[in-house]
């Protein structure tokens, strides 16, 4: 059966008859438009306001948050971060941010960039945006930062700006359209906390599908 038949099975269960031209074009105006949803209140923050949603919401789905001034700060907290877990290794994304950051005052911590691989403990990567309702991570692939960086390693940690930060859903597709245009990238991920599932007798296991721990560096 072909998908043709599939719909027009569904639109004979349902009564319904073939849309006229003018259904036809309200329908591909109302999609165009791509207007919002209703927006839940506590998604129109803003300022301080909106940050602090974001910290709770994302500490609250056992994400870790660490505040930072500067992007070039990063070096030095990650790898404090990764001593104090006894982490050696850590593959970057090959974004030029991340390659400009200088690493030479730390001691300890093996760097590789590109793709993840089976066995690797650590990975980071930069966030394209937060969604503050929910404590929401938006990333997109792309040559620079591929996927595998987001789930091979059992620890993510991300770089993501204040300025990132949005109130819902909503927002964020909206400035991943001004980001992209036309070309769409081939994967979008949402990421809320490290990874977890309570489906083999109810009992939570961090891990299961993706990283165990999710570090977020929230810089101005």
């Amino acid at each position: 059966m072909s998908r043709a038949d599939i719909f027009a099975s569904i639109q004979r269960g349902l009564g319904r008859r073939q849309a006229s031209a003018a259904e036809r074009a309200a329908v591909e105006q109302r999609l165009n438009a791509k207007a919002p949803n209703l927006i839940p209140a506590r998604g129109q923050l803003s300022g301080e306001a909106l940050q602090q949603l974001f910290i709770s919401m994302a500490q609250e789905a056992s994400a870790e948050i660490i505040e930072l001034t500067r992007i070039q700060e990063v070096p030095q907290a990650a790898a404090l971060w990764l001593q104090e877990k006894g982490i050696e290794e850590l593959v970057l994304a090959s974004d030029p941010e991340l390659q400009a950051l200088d690493w030479s005052s730390t001691q300890g911590v093996l760097r590789r960039e590109g793709v993840a691989q089976a066995g690797d403990l650590a990975s980071l990567t930069l966030a394209f945006a937060g969604i503050a309702e929910t404590g929401t991570l938006m990333l997109y692939s792309h040559p620079d930062s591929p996927t595998s960086l987001n789930f091979l390693p059992d620890n993510h940690l991300l770089i993501l700006r204040r300025v990132d930060l949005v109130g819902v859903y909503e927002e964020a597709w909206n400035k991943l359209r001004t980001q992209v245009g036309e070309n769409w990238p081939r994967t979008v991920n949402m990421i809320t906390g490290p990874s977890r599932s309570a489906d083999i007798e109810q009992k939570l296991q961090m891990g299961a599908h993706g990283p165990r721990r999710l570090v977020i560096f929230l810089i101005d």
